[in-house]
């Protein structure tokens, strides 16, 4: 049985782990607890701000310090930095396109209990939006650790996806490569592809499972960075197997679905079918009941694959 440890969780200790090999400082909403930066304040005290309740603030405080040559992290709900403060890293940060990286916990509906106005579904539809943003939605501990060193090596804004819901680790931290932009193939298949990101990766290769016993053979390929999207894995993708599936804990309008779509319509057009949050809120419930609830399961991707065999036909 793997390990389960929230990607929220590795954000925290990949601030303090990597504090020591590189010069940065973490900002936070009054919410050091949740988002884990407070194991970096415990251990850089002078290195870490709380901005309070005032996201908008903390994004421009993060501008002034990257045009000042600090790199920051700003770090804080997905649904308050992507949502609430969206105007202030448009403007502040996006537009003369500062080294500011946002720590973004939370996201997507496994916030569970807290319900529709914490659950962010909108997050990576708004941040492709920003000319020059970088986005990256790891799908374990070990993807995240390798995300924040990657962003620190980054030049510009990037915007980075966390989540609070503990997910099994499905990658080796003594093996694994992260390369910023490339996707990674973790199953070879030849009927389809099931390009998955963030949680839904160790689901998408428990679809792949089920689908070989019936005899349908799933290409499995982990986007880990949605913007810059590595393009020729999805073309090649597209061209081999004829089909695709893609899969988020996201709306499916503007996630990794859509940047998919618009890719293998420009250049291989081939059936395109989604698993994510259709045009509708969170609501309130467990993280396994809303799962279920939304169709962010192993057998719905399965059900989506035959709907794309069926389109491939």
């Amino acid at each position: 049985m793997a390990d389960k440890i929230a990607t929220r969780e590795a954000y925290g200790q990949a601030l303090a782990e990597l504090g020591e090999k590189y010069n940065f400082v973490v900002l936070d909403a009054d919410l050091a607890a949740a988002t884990k930066t407070g194991v970096f304040k415990k251990k850089y005290p002078n290195r870490h701000f709380d901005c309070g309740i005032a996201e908008g603030n903390m994004m421009s405080v993060a501008a002034g310090l990257a045009a000042a040559g600090k790199i920051p992290f700003a770090s804080t709900f997905a649904m308050f930095a992507a949502g609430r403060a969206f105007e202030q890293i448009r403007n502040s940060i996006g537009y003369p396109h500062l080294n500011v990286k946002i720590g973004a916990t939370h996201a997507g509906i496994t916030v569970g209990e807290d319900g529709a106005t914490h659950q962010c579904n909108e997050d990576i539809a708004l941040m492709r939006t920003i000319p020059g943003m970088t986005i990256i939605n790891p799908a374990d501990a070990v993807e995240a650790r390798a995300a924040v060193e990657a962003a620190i090596l980054t030049d510009g804004p990037v915007y980075l996806r966390f989540g609070r819901y503990a997910v099994p680790v499905i990658n080796d931290k003594e093996t694994y490569k992260f390369e910023l932009g490339k996707g990674v193939q973790m199953r070879d298949g030849s009927d389809l592809t099931i390009i998955a990101t963030g949680i839904m990766v160790d689901m998408a290769n428990t679809a792949a499972e089920q689908l070989a016993e019936q005899g349908i053979s799933a290409r499995v390929v982990n986007i880990h960075t949605i913007k810059p999207l590595d393009r020729e894995i999805v073309l090649k993708a597209a061209k081999e197997t004829g089909a695709i599936v893609v899969a988020e804990e996201h709306s499916v309008i503007g996630g990794l679905g859509a940047a998919v779509a618009e890719t293998v319509c420009e250049g291989c057009p081939v059936p395109v079918v989604r698993v994510g949050v259709e045009d509708t809120y969170g609501r309130s419930g467990t993280v396994p009941a809303l799962l279920e609830a939304y169709g962010l399961t192993p057998a719905n991707i399965v059900e989506k694959a035959k709907q794309a065999l069926a389109l491939k036909k």
